[in-house]
């Protein structure tokens, strides 16, 4: 009887310890999921925005730069067109370079989700460090 007694107590103890595990996953993975939709709609606004404000600037640009020309004087003309042709290939250089700087996000994609996996490590090590058997 005392056998048998400690016996089903060690298989509800393994049955209570898988569910904790179990549940456990299922957390991590609702929090994944979560922030891969997060991700998804941070995305589309951020590309949004970005064609928007390209087709604005590239419309204001191009008013800008004709009423300059028109300001200019005709013998000064070729080379106020010139110079805005650098002007403006420079800075478009200097901000796909930006782009590209600001694309690669050091922090990762899944850094919550990371964080708490760590978390859930350290706490089962300290679970098992206490435990004397």
């Amino acid at each position: 009887m005392d056998a048998k007694g400690s016996g089903s107590g060690l298989f509800a103890s393994a049955g209570r310890l898988l569910g904790t595990a179990l549940e456990m996953a299922q957390v991590r993975l609702e929090l994944l999921g979560t922030e891969i939709e997060s991700e998804k709609q941070r995305l589309f606004d951020t590309l949004l925005q970005a064609i928007v404000g390209l087709q604005l600037l590239s419309v204001g640009l191009l008013l800008g730069c004709g009423f300059l020309i028109l300001l200019v004087s005709d013998n000064y003309r070729l080379a106020a067109l010139g110079c805005m042709a650098l002007l403006l290939l420079g800075a478009g250089l200097l901000l796909l370079q930006s782009a590209r700087q600001r694309s690669r996000n050091p922090k990762g994609m899944f850094s919550t989700s990371v964080t708490e996996l760590e978390r859930d490590r350290a706490g089962l090590r300290a679970g098992t460090q206490d435990d004397p058997g």
